[in-house]
């Protein structure tokens, strides 16, 4: 099939729906936010109230049966099944999928939120009544960022992995995944709606992300190369140059997406480094770290099913909340990617190789930049968590605890690349799964048009730059993730449970063979074995008969 041709027919399958719907969605809550900045906050504030207050314990829930599913798959015998043929081998290195796996999971906000999130907690009534902030402000951040929220991606990634590569379907698309369930309705009202939520989450997560950390990108830019311009305006120069870079890797394929992310992988370690051994705080940061991670084990059931029902703080409707349904918007796209690139590995390896790069990795970044701006607050002494209730500005806060660092300029630098990098190689991911969102079937190996590629590359930066305008607080943005999360969580848990069926009926089916092949050799070995007996006693019989025979003919002529 030449080019024009595959072009030709590519377009034939392109699920207008799919892509015109979101386009709609993303340029009416565009105009929305320019038009009536003041009105859409307090639409979103109240949504996010009856969705957050009233049905909060539905996102706790869904984390922890999440949560079970995934240690469930890969340690019972679900966790054989190979993401392919039953002989295949993984495409990529250990190291390229995991880098892969652990940047398309995560985006440049794992740098906002590792250097400060724990003055959040410091300053919250709850962590405060729980002890003194040196046992629980670094305990929150690495619950919040850990084994919950990786769950949600793993237990999807295995899902699609197995739709795609074992199934063979051509269909890549949430809906797709939960026909062992739905059925027929898979290719009705019910999948069309699905997949819609889906798309629209997808939106949300990115919307989410680029508005949470590209100011910070752009107050670093200002302080370090003098630019007189609002950080509005260098937000919007930093989405659009990111998009230049990530559609650009994205134009080149797999390969180009491997590259970018062996290089933010590279900056990012390189970053973690150079804190833990220049930073003058290396016992400080281990000793913490290990006493967090202990205190969050110890506690981890308590910290999952936490309600506050009397609401006396909200901390789990402010954060717990928030983030669980963050992570499930994210997961439109990232587990997608994941399940493609973990072809030929285990459902054991990819759910105990997601937890040890992507959870093992973000919770290395926490301890290490987290409690190197901890041991600033409580063995030096420097104002942070007075800085950031006095101001509220959580950008400079984090600019003032870089410039602590020895030679603060250059780790400046290559923080904002290393952000850059995050975004990049994120969103080409997330650019690439939603391209194939846009077809109607789209066959393992097939790539999406280049066209429908740019278009996606272009969308998922206008609702960002919409918030950005509007100057939505954190809260407000926050807010779009939870709103687009709820939904969505119902399709997570139907998506596991499909994978659970389809892949247990698989079971069943290779097992019935291995033991109709075991019986077919043992009555196989039994019917050879006797017919050697029989062969071997008839020869023995038919010696005596033969002799019987020419002894009875003898006498008979005699």
């Amino acid at each position: 099939m030449n080019k024009k041709n595959g072009v030709s027919v590519a377009r034939k399958q392109i699920d207008w729906v799919i892509t015109l719907v979101p386009l709609a969605i993303i340029c009416g809550m565009s105009v929305l936010f320019f038009a009536f900045p003041n009105r859409s906050k307090s639409v979103l504030t109240d949504i996010r109230y009856v969705l957050g207050d009233r049905f909060g314990s539905y996102y706790l829930i869904i984390g922890v049966l999440i949560l079970s599913i995934s240690l469930y798959m890969a340690f019972s015998g679900y966790g054989d099944i190979v993401l392919g043929g039953q002989d295949e081998k993984p495409k990529y290195s250990f190291f390229t999928w995991g880098a892969m796996m652990f940047t398309c999971g995560l985006a440049a906000d794992i740098l906002f939120y590792s250097f400060a999130e724990w003055v959040l907690y410091a300053t919250d009534p709850h962590v405060k009544s729980l002890g003194s902030i040196q046992e629980w402000a670094g305990v929150f951040p690495l619950f919040h960022w850990s084994l919950i929220p990786w769950a949600f991606y793993l237990v999807l990634a295995v899902s699609f992995g197995f739709m795609l590569h074992v199934r063979n379907r051509d269909k890549q698309k949430f809906s797709e995944a939960c026909r062992p369930v739905l059925g027929k309705h898979t290719d009705g009202i019910v999948g069309r709606l699905i997949d819609l939520l889906a798309v629209f989450a997808l939106i949300a997560g990115t919307a989410t992300t680029f508005s949470v950390a590209t100011p910070l990108m752009a107050s670093i830019i200002k302080i370090v190369f003098h630019v007189e311009l609002s950080r509005i305006t260098l937000s919007i120069i930093i989405l659009l140059i990111t998009c230049a870079i990530y559609t650009y890797s994205l134009l080149h394929g797999f390969k180009g997406i491997s590259i970018l992310a062996k290089i933010c992988i590279y900056l990012f370690f390189g970053l973690l480094a150079y804190v833990l051994f220049f930073g003058g705080k290396t016992g400080y940061i281990i000793d913490t770290g290990i006493e967090s991670m202990g205190r969050m084990i110890q506690h981890f059931i308590e910290l999952s099913t936490f309600t506050d029902p009397e609401r006396k703080t909200l901390f789990p409707q402010n954060y717990t909340i928030y983030y669980w349904a963050y992570w499930m918007v994210w997961c439109v796209a990232a587990p997608f990617f994941i399940g493609t690139i973990s072809r030929g590995r285990t459902v054991r390896q990819t759910i105990v190789g997601g937890y040890g790069f992507g959870a093992g990795s973000t919770i290395i970044s926490f301890i290490i930049l987290g409690n190197y701006s901890l041991g600033k607050e409580l063995v030096d002494g420097i104002p942070l968590i007075k800085s950031y209730t006095e101001r509220g500005d959580m950008y400079n806060l984090i600019i003032n605890i870089v410039k602590t660092l020895p030679g603060s300029t250059a780790v400046l630098i290559v923080l904002i690349l290393t952000m850059v990098a995050f975004y990049a190689t994120s969103f080409d991911s997330i650019a690439y799964i939603a391209s194939c969102y846009s077809y109607r079937r789209l066959k393992d190996g097939e790539a999406p048009n280049r066209m429908i590629q740019l278009m996606w590359c272009l969308l998922l930066i206008v609702l960002p730059i919409a918030l950005l305008f509007s100057e939505s607080s954190m809260s407000n943005i926050q807010s779009v993730s939870i709103i687009a999360a709820f939904p969505i969580a119902a399709v997570i848990t139907l998506i596991a449970v499909s994978f659970l069926k389809d892949a247990g009926e698989l079971m069943k089916t290779r097992s019935g063979r291995v033991a109709g092949t075991a019986v077919a050799e043992v009555y196989g070995n039994n019917v050879a074995e006797c017919d050697c007996n029989a062969e071997t006693e008839n020869s023995s019989r038919g010696g005596i008969q033969i002799d019987g025979s020419e002894e009875h003919e003898d006498s008979k002529d005699a």
